[in-house]
């Protein structure tokens, strides 16, 4: 993929993570398209304005994480390093 289309593919990923952060469900899309491009849904991701006036995204506290499972990452050296 070239530079100019990978800049445009980010870009859309971006105006779509702003409209799920503001809440709303990006038009024509579903649940299970947002799912397959690894795309959070709305209520999963917030618009918070820091102290410094910047404007970030976060994940809210709504959905709390998942346990760790047994797909979990366990690092299998002797030293447990």
């Amino acid at each position: 993929m070239c530079m100019a289309c990978q800049e445009a593919e980010l870009y859309y990923r971006w105006q779509l993570l702003e409209q799920i952060a503001k809440g709303e469900m990006p038009q024509g899309m579903s649940e299970d398209d947002l799912r397959a491009m690894d795309m959070p849904l709305p209520g999963e991701i917030e618009l918070v304005e820091a102290p410094d006036g910047q404007v970030v995204i976060r994940k809210t506290d709504k959905f709390p994480r998942k346990a760790a499972g047994p797909e979990a990452f366990a690092c299998d050296s002797p030293d447990g390093e």
